[in-house]
């Protein structure tokens, strides 16, 4: 076979010093520790500071690296396990999970999540996860542009650390039996509606995964600059009348390695980098 043009192109600069400020990290610096500034890492290293900045995010997509507010640039800490692939027959809320409810508001949903859960639209771009189900069919026809949706969000604690953010959106006539004035907000509206969704038969769920970037309410709770690479899982729950509720949560992409089983459920591992 020929030589491509892909094949002539030398390494950048950038690339080769992520490589040498990974042995200097796995050598030199402990879990937790902050690094010096980029003029002192630009002058020991012998680069130019745009050179040393593209080796830092590139170092930080990774997950070796943390920026946090007030604090600077980090060695990030080792990664804990983070399961995504539920049981095909269980509802957000079901079981111990580490959910946490934080609040819930009745509202008209995106364009983009009215499509999911609508007639015959597909989950999107990314990894699919299948159970059987082909998704066709709406809530009886499919959900209008100006019909209410609960609105729950939740954030996910491993550890003691705070690893993902979820919108589930739940079609008010999803849950008919949902008290009006009883817990109008928070946390335990948040589960009150959870509760609702989960007197309703699954027939199954689909789920795709995509990146995507850290929007600014995500940022916050995920202890993140808002942009921040990020893991955008997206599950649809099916009942026999169609779509029942729609999932988007937000993972942190810099901490998460995905991992496929032979029952095709999806886990997001966070486990300690072994040195090459």
């Amino acid at each position: 076979m020929g030589t491509t043009q892909l094949e002539t192109v030398p390494e950048p600069k950038y690339w080769h010093l992520k490589t040498v400020l990974s042995e200097a990290l796995d050598q030199d610096f402990a879990v937790g520790e902050v690094l010096p500034n980029e003029r002192e890492l630009a002058a020991r290293f012998g680069v130019a500071r745009a050179t040393l900045r593209q080796a830092l995010e590139q170092l930080e997509l990774e997950g070796r690296l943390q920026r946090r507010r007030g604090v600077g640039t980090t060695v990030a800490p080792p990664r804990v396990g983070v399961a995504v692939g539920t049981a095909e027959h269980s509802w957000p809320g079901e079981g111990v999970d580490g959910w946490e409810p934080v609040d819930a508001a009745e509202g008209l949903a995106p364009a983009a999540v009215l499509k999911l859960l609508g007639v015959g639209v597909g989950v999107g771009v990314g990894v699919g996860v299948g159970t059987g189900v082909d998704g066709g069919g709406g809530l009886g026809g499919g959900l209008a542009s100006d019909e209410p949706v609960h609105t729950v969000r939740r954030t996910r604690v491993a550890q003691g650390q705070a690893v993902a953010a979820e919108l589930l959106y739940v079609p008010a006539r999803s849950v008919p039996g949902l008290p009006a004035i009883e817990a109008p907000a928070g946390p335990a509206r948040a589960r009150a509606v959870l509760r609702e969704l989960q007197r309703l038969v699954l027939d199954g769920q689909d789920r795709s995964v995509e990146l995507g970037s850290a929007r600014a309410d995500d940022a916050r709770e995920l202890d993140r600059l808002p942009g921040a690479p990020v893991l955008l899982v997206t599950t649809r729950y099916f009942t026999a009348a169609g779509t029942a509720a729609v999932s988007v949560a937000t993972y942190r992409a810099d901490t998460c390695r995905l991992t496929f089983g032979d029952s095709g459920a999806v886990e997001i591992t966070h486990e300690p980098r072994v040195a090459s």
